[in-house]
Parts: C-alpha cells; sequence; structure tokens
C-alpha cells in the first residue's frame, strides 16, 4: 500500500506498507523533508512496525514520539504528518495529481444561481461524470451567504439588506455567513472525489484543500497560513474562510468553498451583518478592518491580477484544463435555484 501526505506549510510525506494480521509490516516512510539524527528515520519506521492497522493517526504519532532518538529535530515534518501518511495508505487515498482536473470561470452569476452550481457540479463529480474541478465564481450582485445550520434573523439585518440591495441565500454546507460585493470578493470552490481526502480527518481535509492557495498566496508575497477550523490568515488579520459538504451519492464528493476578501467596505458588513457586532465585541476589537485584512492591500495586485495568479499557480502544480459549465449542469443548477434556493422555506430553514 503507497499513501502520499503534503504536510500544510511542510514537505511531503510517502509511505509505503503492507498489512499482515492486522497490523503493520514492512513500513518505509520516505519524503522531501529534513530530519536529524539520520537514525530518526529508522526509529519512525520501527515504531510503525506491528501497529494495529485501526490505530487511528494520533495513535500512531505517539507511537513515533516515544521512538525518537532524543534532540531529534524535524523540518517540513511532523509525527501527525507521518500518521496521516499512514492512513491515507491504508484507505488507498488518491492524489492530486492522479487526476485531470478542470477549470469553470465564467461570466457573472446570481447568487443563487451560485448556490444551485455548487451543489450540480460536486453531484456531477460524485457520479463519475465530470473531472475534478475548480471553479472561480464571478458575481452579479451584492449578498449575504448563511451557512447551512445558521439562524437567519440571528445573522442577518433585513432592513439594512434591504436598504442595500444586497440578496440574502443560504448555502449547502455549513459555516458562517458571507458577506458579499462583487468587485471585493475573490470565491472558488473545489469539487473533489472523495478519495482524495481519504485517510485524513474532517479537520486535515481543510488544511490538505486550502494548501494549495497558501502557495499561491506566498508566490504573491502574502505570508499566509491554515487557522484551524476554516480560517486562512495572516499576521494581519483573516482573510478567507472556507466551507465544505460531503455528498455521498455514487462514488462520493467534497464540496470545498473559500470566500477571500479582495476588499471590505466593514461599515456596511457590520450594518447587515448581525453576528458581526457580537463578534467584534467578544474580541474587544473595534473595527471590522483589524480582524478581516483584504488582499488588494496585502498584494497591491488588480482583483483580476490575483486570480490569474492563483489559477496558474494551480496550474502549475497539478495541470488544469479549461472547461464549462454544459448545458445539461446549467439547466439543473437553475431549476435547483428555482425550486430551492430562491424559496422562503429554504432561505428561512432556520428562522
Amino acid at each position: 500500500m503507497h499513501g502520499e501526505y503534503k504536510i500544510p506549510g511542510g514537505k511531503l510525506v510517502v509511505v509505503d506498507l503492507d498489512v499482515e494480521d492486522g497490523a503493520l509490516r514492512r513500513v518505509r516512510v520516505a519524503g522531501d523533508f529534513f530530519l536529524e539524527p539520520d537514525e530518526a528515520i529508522e526509529a519512525i519506521d520501527g515504531a510503525l512496525e506491528g501497529a494495529p492497522a485501526d490505530t487511528d493517526a494520533a495513535g500512531l504519532a505517539a507511537r513515533i514520539d516515544q521512538a525518537l532518538p532524543p534532540g531529534t529535530q524535524m523540518y517540513g515534518l511532523t509525527t501527525e504528518g507521518v500518521g496521516v501518511a499512514v492512513r491515507r495508505a491504508l484507505a488507498h487515498a488518491t492524489d492530486w495529481t492522479d487526476y485531470d482536473w478542470q477549470l469553470i470561470h465564467e461570466a457573472p452569476q446570481s447568487p443563487a444561481l451560485h448556490m444551485a452550481l455548487d451543489e450540480v457540479i460536486t453531484a456531477e463529480v460524485a457520479a463519475g461524470r465530470r473531472p475534478p474541478t475548480l471553479r472561480v465564481w464571478e458575481w452579479a450582485s451584492p449578498a449575504v451567504v448563511i451557512g447551512s445550520f445558521q439562524s437567519l434573523r440571528n445573522e442577518v439585518d433585513p432592513e439594512a439588506a434591504e436598504r442595500h440591495g444586497i440578496e440574502v441565500v443560504r448555502r449547502i454546507s455549513g459555516g458562517g455567513a458571507m458577506f458579499i460585493e462583487p468587485g471585493n470578493t475573490i470565491t472558488y470552490s473545489l469539487s473533489v472525489p472523495d478519495a482524495l481526502v481519504q485517510g485524513l480527518s474532517f479537520t486535515d481535509s481543510y488544511a490538505y484543500l486550502d494548501d494549495w492557495v497558501l502557495g499561491a498566496l506566498g508566490d504573491m508575497g502574502v505570508k499566509a497560513w491554515y487557522q484551524p477550523l476554516n480560517d486562512i490568515a495572516t499576521d494581519a488579520g483573516k482573510i478567507a474562510g472556507a466551507a465544505q459538504k460531503r455528498m455521498v451519492a455514487g462514488e462520493g464528493a467534497v464540496l470545498h468553498h473559500v470566500t477571500m476578501a479582495y476588499d471590505i467596505d466593514a461599515d456596511k458588513m457590520t450594518e447587515v451583518l448581525r453576528i458581526g457586532r457580537e463578534k467584534l465585541s467578544d474580541k474587544g476589537t473595534k473595527s471590522a478592518k483589524k480582524r478581516v485584512d483584504p488582499l488588494r492591500r496585502q498584494t497591491g495586485l488588480p482583483r483580476e491580477a490575483v486570480i490569474e495568479r492563483m489559477i496558474a499557480s494551480f496550474r502549475s502544480r497539478y495541470g488544469l484544463a479549461e472547461g464549462r459549465v454544459t448545458d445539461e449542469e446549467m439547466a439543473l443548477a437553475r431549476e435547483l435555484a428555482g425550486t430551492k434556493f430562491t424559496t422562503p422555506e429554504w432561505i428561512a430553514r432556520v428562522p
């Protein structure tokens, strides 16, 4: 069995192993990490040899921690990362480069249609009718997007939303509210086969699926990191939030979507989002600008250039062919937008 895991912010860990009588055998750990002293790699292999095959990643890491020589130094490597690589080998997980990725970056769409497209495209990936897809959104109008389980009245001031011409929609993933203005927001979705995140915990899957964009930001001079559970942050503040939805139909697929703040009208945001006022108060922060630090200031680049560089970074890592929403997918999405995502029953399903 073979498993690979790119440690977020670190290096690649590769594990080859067999399983006999429910235990790990002939374990060999490798990768482009740095490790001192040399004999530490033998200690890692030895710690995993004979471990029960149902040991979770944390348990495997604990075995390694106990076996490492005193003074061991790891660079780009963690014992938890080795444990995850083992779990991915046991789960027969796939890697990014195992797929022919497709890009969708089309004309602006309404907020409700974007919600529907996420559901339709991910369902098509789960069914095997579409390759893994990176979809970069363009927004036709401002919106507040609330999480699947959020209370509408607790999150949004309806009078302020109406005053500013902001549509309120609910997405299929959990997490918090997103304040969207077309020129100030960068949003993308990854619709990926479930096999890509096999062996990863829910938390680890966020970091794993966000890692490529951290590299893209780094290339633009922005030092960013994953901040559990679902944020991308810098020294200056949060710049993005992610959310996920697992789909079990067909072979299974994961929707992972991220909204990044390119710029922000903080005053308008705090007028429209009720919870924003409480978060700012709870953290003792006087201004939303101190919690969310937009990419415009950090990169000095136009929004379009940031998106182009993100796409180019993904393509250089994993390959990325130009694609589009098919006529059949668009028809399904438009129907779903009308029958689900624009209905009061869905938008206010948690009143």
